[in-house]
Order: C-alpha cells, then sequence, then structure tokens
C-alpha cells in the first residue's frame, strides 16, 4: 500500500516539491491567464453552416471577440451554400473561412472547437493540440419524430466523447452532468445593447391597430412552430401578425407583414414597432428572441419550452403556457390584448430584466477565459478519443 506521501493529491503531473508545497504552478493552469500568451492562440471553429441562425450568430460573436483579442481565429464550414458569401455579420468579412473537405493540410491549431453534432465527427480531420465542444442545443432532438429520426443517436453519442464541453443554459449543463456525467463549462449568451434597446426609431404602423403581435422563426423548421403560433395570433384577435424570419420568403397564410432575412442591426427596428413577441417553439437553447423583445421594450407570451426558463418569468416579465396548449396561448393573448394594465406591467418588468442581462462582450470575454484555460492545458493523449470519433463516424456513415 502506498503511503500518504506517495500519492498525488491533485491528479497526475502534480507533484508536491519542496520549493511548491501547495502545488501553486499546477493549480494555476487552471485559471486563465493573466498577462497574454507569447505567441497568438490559433482557433479553429467548425460551424455547421455559414447562413443566418440564432446558433451561428452565437459562434461568430465569440469568434469576432477572440479575433479582437489577438486570436487567430478560422471557421471551417462543414455544409457550404452559395449564400455563404452574403455578409449578414462582421465576423464573415473579417475571418478566414474554408469549406472542411477544402481546407489546406497545412492548417495546424491550438483548438478546435466544434460546434454541431456533425461537426465532432469532423474532428479527427483537424490538427490540433486540444479539441472542444460548444454545446447550444441538444440537437438529437431536432430529429426525433422526422424522417431523419436514424440521426438521434448520432447527435445523442458526440456528448459521450471525451471532449471538454462549453454550454449556454444551466438546463444544458444539467442535461449533460446528469445524463452523460459531462460536466461543461456555462457561458451564457450576452445580446448587442448597443442595437437592442427601447429607444429607436419604429416603423410606420395604423395607430388604430395597435395590438400587433410579432412572431419569429424559419417557416420551414417544423420546430419553430409557426403555423400553429399564426393561428393562434389569429384566434386572439390581433389586429396585425408580423413575422420575423430567416427564411426567403415574401408572404405566409395569416401574416400581415413579412421581414425576411433582415441584418442583426435592423431588426431592433421591427421589435419596437410591436408590444408582444409570440413565440411557441418545440424545440430551443438559449432562447434568444424574447430577450431581444425585452430590451427593445416588448414582452412575451411563451410556452415552457426548455431554455425559457433563464429568464422568463410568468407573470412578471411575460406570459408561460402549456407547451402544445393553443388555447392557454389564445386566452394568454386576448388577456395582453384586453388588459392594458397588464401588458405595461408586463413590459416594465422585461425592461428590469434586460437592464440586467450581460452584453456580449462580457459574455465573450467568459467565453475567452475558457478557451484560454483549454488551450494553455499540457497537449493531452487525443488518441483515445480521435479514434472513437473517427470509428463511430465510419461506422454509421458519417
Amino acid at each position: 500500500m502506498s503511503s500518504l506521501n506517495e500519492v498525488e493529491p491533485a491528479g497526475p503531473g502534480a507533484a508536491v516539491t519542496p520549493d511548491d508545497p501547495y502545488l501553486h504552478e499546477y493549480f494555476s493552469r487552471f485559471s486563465p491567464s493573466i498577462s497574454a500568451p507569447q505567441a497568438p492562440l490559433r482557433v479553429a471553429f467548425l460551424v455547421g453552416s455559414l447562413s443566418i441562425s440564432g446558433g451561428t450568430y452565437v459562434i461568430l460573436q465569440h469568434a469576432h471577440y477572440l479575433m479582437r483579442q489577438g486570436v487567430e481565429v478560422t471557421l471551417l464550414v462543414k455544409f457550404p451554400a452559395p449564400g455563404d458569401d452574403h455578409v449578414w455579420h462582421p465576423a464573415l468579412r473579417d475571418l478566414p473561412s474554408y469549406a472542411l473537405k477544402d481546407a489546406p493540410e497545412s492548417l495546424e491549431f491550438d483548438l478546435a472547437i466544434a460546434t454541431f453534432w456533425r461537426t465532432v465527427y469532423a474532428l479527427p480531420k483537424v490538427r490540433s493540440r486540444h479539441y472542444a465542444y460548444l454545446v447550444q442545443s441538444i440537437e438529437s432532438r431536432f430529429y426525433a419524430g422526422t424522417e431523419d429520426a436514424e440521426a438521434v443517436p448520432l447527435a445523442e453519442l458526440t456528448y459521450t466523447f471525451d471532449l471538454p464541453v462549453i454550454t449556454i443554459t444551466h438546463w444544458m449543463q444539467a442535461y449533460l452532468a446528469l445524463r452523460h456525467r459531462r460536466p461543461a463549462f456555462l457561458v451564457r449568451n450576452g445580446i448587442r445593447k448597443e442595437i437592442y434597446a427601447s429607444v429607436g426609431p419604429r416603423l410606420a404602423v395604423d395607430p388604430d391597430r395597435p395590438f400587433r403581435v410579432l412572431l419569429e422563426g424559419a417557416v420551414d423548421v417544423g420546430m419553430k412552430n409557426i403555423p400553429a403560433s399564426v393561428a393562434v395570433a389569429r384566434a386572439a384577435g390581433a389586429d396585425e401578425v408580423w413575422l420575423l424570419t430567416p427564411s426567403a420568403v415574401t408572404e405566409v397564410d395569416g401574416v400581415d407583414r413579412v421581414f425576411s432575412q433582415v441584418p442583426i442591426e435592423e431588426t431592433s427596428v421591427i421589435y419596437r414597432s410591436c408590444p408582444v413577441l409570440l413565440k411557441l417553439s418545440l424545440v430551443e437553447g438559449m432562447y434568444g428572441p424574447p430577450l431581444e423583445m425585452f430590451h427593445c421594450g416588448g414582452t412575451v407570451v411563451t410556452n415552457d419550452v426548455t431554455g425559457s426558463d433563464e429568464y422568463v418569468r410568468d407573470g412578471e416579465n411575460g406570459l408561460v403556457v402549456p407547451t402544445h396548449d393553443d388555447a392557454a396561448a389564445v386566452a394568454a393573448l386576448r388577456r395582453l390584448k384586453d388588459e392594458p394594465e397588464l401588458l405595461a406591467r408586463l413590459r416594465a418588468g422585461a425592461l428590469r430584466t434586460a437592464r440586467h442581462w450581460p452584453d456580449w462582450d462580457h459574455s465573450s470575454e467568459e467565453f475567452w477565459d475558457v478557451v484560454r484555460t483549454i488551450a494553455e492545458q499540457p497537449e493531452p493523449d487525443s488518441l483515445a478519443t480521435i479514434l472513437a470519433i473517427r470509428s463511430a463516424g465510419v461506422d454509421l456513415g458519417m
């Protein structure tokens, strides 16, 4: 049996020495360095696509911030599309990007971050000292009950690989820890407060039709539940129904005004022009649009979808109804139309919530801390993890 003096109390690589009895050198590597690294870090983000979406927006925000800190950032795209040259975010103008399959073999990184379950299976193709996984949703849920249901176990399997994980909500942090024994760093999304504010331009509207209900989401993504949301807004007696969507559409049945593929900088004008956002998504991760609406002076009627509990409080800053209960959603909207005092109280509560929410610089600074903490660890032996990912990808047709 080993004596106590022979035990390494802090794990492999920790050694008590006369001049470092409290293992300062060992433990200090788990904190972000106070000083800048001697050479710029090289970080790759493996993204599904560069099309407009909430998840891609988050990735680009963090990537752009890292670039401003002197990091050499590269975007590696799993599914490049013809519209990827559309510069809807400044990171797309400022950062180099490559299709994963065409990326130069000479590229090497200090940290490669998978950001979508399919990009995890591409990690073995990327040369990097460290690998990590940014989890913005439990993506296996995207495919349940669809013709792509065979993707469910493939997506879920990615949460079992031995990769450091960063996630964006408490509910996903709990899921990963309790379901997969996979602890995760938590970095909540920020918001661009210089864009999303209650004071600013509004669109011209009909003053005799004040109860405008805004919907948000892709019309061709079933989990966004847009058709049901339109029906609920109409049944509740909305004076007008507006839709803000990343989909390339000009008309949607039941919708009075469609705002398609609007640049981020111009969306707040739309939010400020409506008193209430109706969101009845069936799957969400962070759930950003209600928070954007809060900053612009509106409130929300939402179902109790995952992510809503991060900041929506029923009766304080919005109204929360059970998922799949369209009748309850209709009743909630009608209350807001018929009770202007309730609407005003919820909008005031939403602004209070907005004031306490961090901006993107604060969020990305936390992300930068995590990136440095991972990248500055001794290079691990990733062979077993890479082989596990590679063999799973081959066996499962990835």
